[in-house]
């Protein structure tokens, strides 16, 4: 089917568009979403795998972390401003944008002369990564029913299952055999062919209409948003003035933008959206969701390298335990929200968030790799379930010109979830290292290399290995208290709604 553009008034005099059921090539778009995902999904494995050799080669290692936090960072503020344009120009030319950006990104990041440059570069990666997971998703729900979203949207769950087993791989491949520019340029082809599928096969009937877009309040969105995820996520390393004068500045920019947002014709986040019982719950859901997440993703490792003395192999296998669960969890977390009712779908996300925190507080260096194994498995069992119910619940709660900022919102919550767990988990292991008068902080980083391990001194490795063990347990405690109070939200979501009564205000493709 030959490509079709449709011609748009760049401005203010836009136009609402809603996908066209006679044109529209549902399996071939559903490819293209897929791909999409999977380019962004298997970012994070694949370059942290390709780093040492990097490092090796660009130096800067003082400026290691940031190479990931500017990434998480411009993609988390830039979510919700996605999804708001694709309610505003399409989801097609949201996309566009957001994918080039991707691209442009990745071909320069593989072409960094230096550290600095490549943080930049990822920066500008992760701005167009911003457009990429929430409008995959709303494109999804867009040409698919509500009782066939469950399914579809696992499917994409699905991906980032793949790509958490072959991105290591892929990264370890490239640095070996081509080099490590090509761990960036892996994007280029899987992003011109997701560009090219949805140009030629997801059609959108347009009927204009004025539009006011809000450039003020996504500024002070961005900013605010900005401040606050560079608080929480490199607060640890920042000093405490540092510190204070960001949150003081995200304070500032989010409170001008609850005004600018209540008398501006369209706002950026429509906050009647946040009166709507189910999404709320949903929103909400997902910032205890990401936080017992990003407990799992970042200190099981830890636990199974540091306290255990295993190698960074093992400490990859059980956190992969995570993502394999992950979409096995979302292929029955879409039959039970289409039979019975999100809210037991929830519930049952819950529950196991709750089993699998249980799990890794009663670790013990006895216990070993297969329990850590375990606990990080039901983990993304729990995840499987939650994840996708809320975003679907949220989905189905919304009419078409609405769906891009409703399901960007739900992703961006998760992410701040993972933020907040970030800062809180990680501000609780260092203190708790600290109580028991580790003299030297960074001798923790070198338990994780077991080389360097065997190198230390006997006493001192059994007294840092007891107090980061007591850490870690503590951590694991918050996490639980996180899964606790996922199951009193998942309990807000009527329970008497499921995928196929719930109320939908426009007909998909």
């Amino acid at each position: 089917m030959a490509c079709r553009t449709h011609g748009r008034r760049i401005g203010e005099s836009l136009s609402e568009i809603q996908s066209s059921p006679s044109r529209t090539r549902r399996p071939l778009v559903l490819a293209a979403t897929m791909l999409a995902m999977f380019m962004a999904a298997v970012e994070a494995t694949i370059v942290a795998t390709a780093m040492p050799t990097i490092i090796a080669e660009l130096g800067g290692f003082q400026l290691f972390s940031w190479v990931f936090a500017i990434y998480l960072l411009t993609q988390a503020v830039s979510i919700p401003i996605y999804g708001k344009l694709a309610d505003i120009f399409g989801r097609k030319p949201a996309f566009y944008a957001g994918a080039i950006l991707f691209l442009a990104g990745s071909a320069l990041a593989g072409l960094s002369s230096g550290m600095i440059w490549l943080i930049l570069f990822r920066a500008v990666q992760g701005l167009g990564a911003g457009a990429i997971m929430p409008i995959a998703s709303t494109i999804v729900a867009d040409i698919y029913t509500p009782s066939e979203r469950g399914k579809v949207q696992g499917y994409l769950s699905s991906v980032w299952g793949v790509a958490a087993v072959i991105g290591p791989a892929l990264g370890a491949f490239f640095v070996e055999h081509v080099g490590w520019p090509y761990v960036f340029w892996l994007n280029l082809p899987i992003g011109v062919v997701a560009i090219v599928l949805l140009a030629c096969f997801l059609h959108e009937d347009v009927k204009h209409r004025i539009h006011h877009v809000d450039y003020l309040g996504a500024c002070l969105l961005m900013f605010g948003t900005a401040a606050l995820m560079l608080a929480l996520i490199q607060g640890a390393s920042l000093p405490l003035a540092g510190v204070l004068a960001l949150l003081f500045g995200s304070a500032l920019c989010l409170a001008f933008f609850f005004y600018v947002e209540r008398r501006t014709v369209e706002p950026i986040i429509p906050f009647e959206l946040w009166r709507h019982r189910v999404i709320a719950t949903g929103n909400i859901g997902q910032v205890a969701s990401g936080a017992v997440m990003i407990g799992t993703a970042i200190f099981v490792p830890t636990y199974v390298q540091g306290v255990l003395g295993a190698s960074a192999a093992s400490a990859g296998i059980s956190v992969g335990a995570m993502s394999l669960a992950w979409p096995i969890a979302s292929y029955f977390a879409g039959r039970v929200m289409l039979n019975l009712s999100f809210r037991l779908a929830a519930v049952a996300g819950a529950l196991l968030l709750i089993a699998g925190s249980v799990v890794l507080s009663m670790l013990t260096p006895e216990r070993g790799l297969v329990f850590a194994s375990a606990g990080a498995f039901l983990i993304g069992l729990g995840m499987g379930f939650s994840n996708l119910t809320y975003l679907v619940a949220v989905q189905t709660s919304v009419e078409w010109r609405r769906r891009g900022i409703a399901t960007s919102l739900n992703l961006f919550m998760r992410m701040v979830g993972q933020s907040v767990g970030t800062a809180c988990f990680g501000a609780l292991m260092n203190f708790g290292v600290a109580s028991f008068a580790v003299a030297d902080p960074e001798i923790v980083n070198r338990m994780m290399n077991p080389d360097v391990r065997r190198t230390i001194e006997p006493d001192t490795l059994e007294h840092v290995t007891r107090a980061l063990a007591s850490s870690l347990h503590d951590v694991f405690l918050i996490a639980l208290l996180f899964a606790l109070a996922g199951l009193v939200i998942a309990m807000r979501i009527p329970g008497d709604l499921n995928a196929k009564n719930a109320v939908q205000a426009s007909k998909p493709a």
